[in-house]
């Protein structure tokens, strides 16, 4: 699995290298085809995972415990909730913003843009990208990967999970394809991530020193992150990945408060408080939106929320066995509960303030950051606040430990999965896999840049979204066998009893 999983990694790279043109035909032509044909699926589904996360909330398995009955977790919650936070979509919230929000106010799925219901409208769709559905898709991976590892005792691998449907099936060829498409979804899911994260470093230098902002400044970032993540991912997770995580949550922390105290605050704060009204009156019929009616509409949600879906799908293997790693001792409810609410919560106030500052300022004052590029559009806005040098300062450092926790992590979960599960693959494996993750982001960004990131997740997440159906299947089948065995084991002194006397 190891060496099968590094030749293909490695011919990719090369095809890229070697034929950038015709990687990017390739690539566009398979993204075309899955947008036009399975966009209604990828609706369906992730609807359907939101569903099904909340049945876990309320239904009886809610209180089978990830891990033997004894088990205590091994992170406080303040620390478990700032490394499932800063592994699930950091560099996302800082690239995206502003630029998300304010592309929405001048280019909505519906309507006229650039007024009043633009606005709200577009803040309601960031919401659902960024909300319940995303962390409903990590939620159901994450459940299945810790309980089936942590309660089981399988190996951390997604074919693992398959047990009850496949039995010793995930162990031959089924499950190695399986682990194969777990890995290279990851890859490519990843890779976007530290795409846009290098793109807007170099942005972002260039508004504070003026260095040029083009593919080679960005290659150049990304040789010295890799240098970064590959150093901490050689620490172990319970050094370098937990400190990196808090320090990300403090640098997050601060710059959510600064930029709401110098922004426009009371008109955030009544955003806030009707964007939640909208996002919860309409997130059901905003989930399976495809508007089969409208040429222009449905581009819209195949180019931004279909794109959401895939990306986030593609996440899972990295994500979920991330959370499930740092998850043992938790209940199925506790950790349903928390993975659902409370990074939704987070992520809507994170695209009120900074796109709602955003589009305050092009309504209010005139400017027109809808025009600025996705990655510049941050520090646009910074320009019209107070202290913008600090803002812009922080801004870069916490892109920079995004980038590393999110490839630090990566590099941990790929290690895992090409070594049979291991919790702690060696530091030589998670180099490699480093290398290689640093080299497809590289790759892609050459042939063809954000559009060609996208394609890679797009097309990668579909066989992908299958295997996490059947974990869900397969997750029903285990927790009712489990809750069976427990009631024959109460049951089993009372017979006793009876049998006594």
């Amino acid at each position: 699995m190891l060496k099968l999983s590094i030749l293909i990694a490695i011919v990719f790279v090369l095809i890229g290298v070697l034929l950038p043109d015709r990687m990017a035909a390739w690539m566009n032509t398979a993204q075309g085809f899955t947008l036009e044909s399975f966009g209604w699926f990828y609706q369906i589904v992730a609807t359907f995972f939101l569903v099904f996360a909340v049945y876990m909330i309320f239904s009886k398995y809610g209180k089978i415990k990830l891990g033997k009955d004894q088990d205590k977790p091994e992170y406080s919650r303040p620390t478990w909730f700032a490394m499932l936070f800063s592994a699930g979509m950091g560099i996302g919230l800082l690239f995206y913003g502003v630029s998300e929000p304010i592309s929405h106010f001048a280019i909505p799925p519906s309507g006229e843009g650039s007024t009043d219901g633009a606005a709200a409208l577009g803040m309601q769709y960031t919401w659902l990208h960024w909300g319940l559905h995303a962390w409903a898709i990590y939620a159901m991976v994450a459940l299945a990967l810790a309980y089936f590892k942590f309660r089981k005792g399988a190996p951390g691998l997604m074919s693992a999970t398959l047990y009850p449907l496949l039995g010793d099936k995930v162990k031959g060829p089924a499950g190695q394809a399986i682990d194969l498409i777990a890995v290279f979804a990851t890859l490519f899911g990843v890779a976007a991530s530290l795409g846009l994260g290098a793109q807007q470093i170099n942005g972002g230098l260039e508004y504070l020193a003026g260095i040029p902002n083009n593919f080679g400044v960005q290659m150049i970032i990304m040789l010295v992150i890799t240098c970064l993540f590959i150093l901490s991912a050689s620490t172990g997770i319970s050094k370098g990945i937990k400190y990196l995580s808090n320090i990300n949550m403090s640098l997050a922390g601060i710059l959510l408060i600064l930029v709401l105290v110098t922004g426009p605050t009371l008109f955030l704060l009544n955003l806030f408080s009707t964007t939640l009204g909208n996002y919860t009156a309409n997130v059901a019929q905003m989930g399976l939106q495809l508007s089969p009616f409208d040429a222009d509409e449905a581009a819209w949600t195949q180019g931004w929320t279909i794109f959401y879906w895939a990306w986030w799908i593609s996440w899972t293997p990295f994500v979920g066995m991330f959370i499930a790693r740092v998850s043992k001792g938790r209940t199925i409810r506790e950790f349903t509960v928390a993975v659902l609410l409370i990074p939704t919560l987070v992520c809507g106030i994170w695209f009120t303030v900074f796109g709602g500052t955003g589009i305050a300022l092009e309504l209010n004052q005139g400017l027109d950051v809808s025009s600025q590029s996705l990655e510049t559009a941050l520090f646009f806005v910074y320009q019209e606040l107070p202290f913008t040098v600090l803002l812009s300062v922080l801004t870069v450092a916490l892109i920079t430990t995004f980038f590393v926790t999110s490839a630090d992590s990566a590099t941990f979960v790929l290690g895992m999965q090409t070594t049979g599960g291991k919790l702690n693959p060696s530091t030589g494996i998670k180099v490699i896999w480093g290398l290689i993750l640093a080299a497809s982001t590289g790759v892609l960004m050459y042939s063809g840049g954000l559009e060609g990131l996208q394609a890679a997740i797009i097309v990668s997440a579909l066989p992908l979204t299958f295997v996490i159906l059947a974990m869900c299947g397969s997750m029903i089948k285990a927790f009712n066998e489990d809750l069976k065995a427990a009631r024959e084991a109460e049951a089993e002194p009372l017979s006793k009893k009876k049998k006594a006397s």
